[in-house]
């Protein structure tokens, strides 16, 4: 489905992806030179990046959810399940669009750098959730539970916003030089989210070490984007004020 999309999206966007003919090239292409140690290290950081906000996607939509009663908390989860691949599927077919803008790459690198620091306070302070059946790992988001139907949806939708904005640039910031890891990248974050996102939140909450390892992959393709949103000659801030 997601390569349909993209497909629909490379015809009215020449400067997204390229054709369906051009995918499937960037793809063979990337995979091919997946030895080379650049191509090989995007590509880890990309399943690494996937891994770890996929999880926390599920910990942070069942936290929300946990003050519920379980009927109200089973729709919340599935309504925040269902926004995040949607979300993410969005702002795929636009992501290449987004990053020739001047200055935007800076701007995601800094967004990503407050993710970070969002994730790292999470994993030092345990929370105040008692957790929710549905979702494994959400007792130690360090979020208070929403007392209503109508507020879980509302923080809901605002933190699938945010972390489906994250998730998407931190892939293409990872990845950016090579888009078939890219391309793949994305698919993969939209089929964790809709597959195994509570698995991955499990085992994020049983070995604490997998976050902080995505964690440092995060504060490095931050600071990556920052540097490159400044000194890239093409979509660069610096080419402001050159």
């Amino acid at each position: 489905m997601l390569l349909e999309m993209m497909s629909v999206a490379a015809h009215s966007a020449p400067a997204g992806f390229g054709s369906p003919a051009d995918i499937w090239g960037h793809i063979l292409n990337d995979f091919s030179n997946i030895t080379e140690p650049a191509a090989f290290a995007a590509f880890l950081q990309v399943l690494m990046i996937d891994l770890v906000l996929a999880g926390d996607n599920a910990i942070v939509v069942g936290a929300l959810a946990a003050g519920l009663p379980a009927e109200q908390r089973k729709k919340v989860i599935l309504i925040g399940v269902l926004a995040a691949l949607v979300l993410r599927i969005l702002f795929a077919l636009i992501v290449t669009q987004l990053l020739q803008i001047v200055g935007l790459i800076m701007v995601g690198g800094l967004l990503l750098l407050w993710v970070a620091w969002k994730m790292w306070r999470e994993l030092r302070h345990a929370g105040q959730s008692a957790g929710s059946e549905e979702v494994h790992g959400d007792e130690n988001s360090g979020l208070r539970p929403a007392k209503s139907f109508a507020g879980a949806a509302w923080a809901v939708a605002i933190a699938d916003v945010s972390m489906s904005l994250d998730n998407v640039l931190a892939v293409a910031g990872a990845a950016r030089d090579h888009p078939g890891i890219l391309i793949v990248g994305l698919i993969f974050a939209v089929a964790l989210m809709g597959l195994a996102a509570n698995i991955i939140a499990k085992y994020i909450e049983r070995y604490r070490w997998i976050a902080y390892v995505g964690l440092i992959v995060i504060v490095y393709v931050a600071g990556k984007m920052v540097y490159d949103g400044w000194v890239d000659p093409q979509v660069g801030l610096g080419t402001l004020i050159a």
